[in-house]
């Protein structure tokens, strides 16, 4: 029976995990690089041998720049279909390479325009920039005016930095395809990453480019693919590996994370009610619990609580299917009345600078006045006043939250104030 038990177990496993599928819906914008090797089929074939599906459409006209994308009918109606995880954005090969006023006239113009296309068409999609890699030899054609294209490093440190400098302008995400060809190259010199004309890549050089994308996209270890798609094994092992150090291992190097929610707030009362102040950043809708039974979907509400007491209020900012929740443990004042003994009173100027001043309505006997850090200590004391109108000194207080408490008529008062 046990034995049984265990063969159900494993076969439930095998069933889930064959199809607990992830899907993404992905757009290829680019030129040859992209079109070699058709790369796009290459990231979904190798989507589908980890139990993953791609859907994808590419537009990759040969020596398109980001430009020529900005205005050609073809690739705006393929944004305006609005359906996309990702638009990925490749430059023509040499330009990002060029000199910084060159780049800044002729590709990072066209990147921004692109990039807001995409979320006009749809606020979720996320732009995902493909990081090229320097020509075997250097940029030959451009070495003579401008020589730090003339070798690989210097040609390929200026696109790695380039693609950066567009991705964080614009919120996006890099995909380090040059990063990956990089190391490739330095540690294992016998992978040849080029075609004949050592500029466009070869089969193994698609593949480590389609191994980073997978990477990317579906934010999985590309050590897990086992189609090695025609390659040696020990070869395409090695750029699985490569993939995973490079992309994988450090994901938030490529903005993986950087743009989702981060959920955050303070809060401060005035009168009787508390008002939220909403610091959450990458995010567009608020749900807040209040911890009264009470909610809101506003930025930056304002919430009355029926009683004096600690109350713990949750914030979860959301940004398309991404969240992030905080909550804090807030203390309400009631303040303002006694409904028991009609005493009334106000206290001004909150925050306060140099003194606190004390209007009651109504001539009274004020005693134990005190004031105490926001974390109960009694820091100083103000002798007992009759009068309707009294003011402390304040001046040597250093800025911070405090309670000023008083007693009237045996009653204990409480009061936040801050400097």
């Amino acid at each position: 029976m046990l034995r049984f038990l265990k063969i159900v177990f494993v076969f439930i496993l095998l069933y889930n995990n064959a199809f607990s599928q992830t899907t993404k819906h992905v757009l290829f914008l680019g030129n040859s690089y992209t079109a070699a090797n058709n790369l796009a089929s290459m990231v979904s074939n190798l989507a589908s041998n980890t139990n993953d599906s791609l859907v994808y459409l590419s537009n990759t006209p040969g020596g398109y720049t980001l430009q020529a994308h900005s205005t050609n009918p073809t690739s705006l109606a393929q944004i305006q279909q609005g359906n996309w995880d990702f638009v990925v954005l490749q430059e023509q090969s040499q330009v990002p390479s060029w000199p910084i006023s060159q780049v800044n006239t002729q590709m990072f113009p066209y990147a921004d325009s692109l990039c807001t296309y995409i979320r006009q068409a749809n606020p979720c999609t996320k732009p995902l920039f493909f990081m090229t890699w320097g020509r075997e030899n250097g940029d030959s054609y451009n070495c003579p005016n401008w020589p730090p294209v003339c070798t690989y490093e210097g040609m390929d440190s200026l696109l790695n930095l380039r693609y950066r400098m567009a991705a964080d302008s614009n919120d996006a995400y890099v995909s380090p395809v040059g990063a990956v060809w990089h190391y490739i190259r330095h540690n294992h010199t016998k992978i040849n990453l080029y075609s004949t004309d050592g500029s466009h890549p070869s089969l193994a050089g698609s593949y480590a480019a389609a191994c980073t994308f997978y990477t990317l996209i579906f934010q999985k270890d590309p050590s897990l693919i086992t189609d090695n798609y025609g390659l040696d094994a020990d070869v395409a092992n090695n750029i699985r590996l490569s993939a995973k150090l490079i992309a994988y291992d450090s994901l938030t190097n490529w903005n993986i994370g950087k743009y989702q929610p981060i959920a955050g707030f303070n809060s401060t009362q005035v009168s009787d009610s508390v008002h939220f102040i909403n610091s959450s950043i990458y995010a567009d809708l608020y749900d807040w619990q209040f911890g009264d039974g009470s909610t809101s979907i506003l930025p930056n509400p304002a919430h009355k609580y029926a009683q004096a007491g600690n109350y713990q209020v949750t914030l979860v900012a959301n940004k398309c299917d991404e969240s992030d929740t905080i909550s804090h443990t807030i203390t309400f004042y009631v303040t303002s009345i006694d409904e028991a003994s009609s005493i009334q009173y106000s206290i001004f100027p909150n925050p306060i600078k140099n003194e606190i001043n004390i209007h009651l309505s109504a001539v009274e006997n004020v005693e134990n006045i005190a004031i105490y850090s926001f974390d109960g200590k009694r820091i100083k004391d103000y002798p007992s006043q009759k009068a309707q109108n009294i003011q402390l000194s304040s001046q040597d207080l250093s800025k911070g939250i405090y309670i000023l408490r008083f007693t009237i008529q045996g009653k204990s008062y409480d009061y936040k104030i801050v400097k």
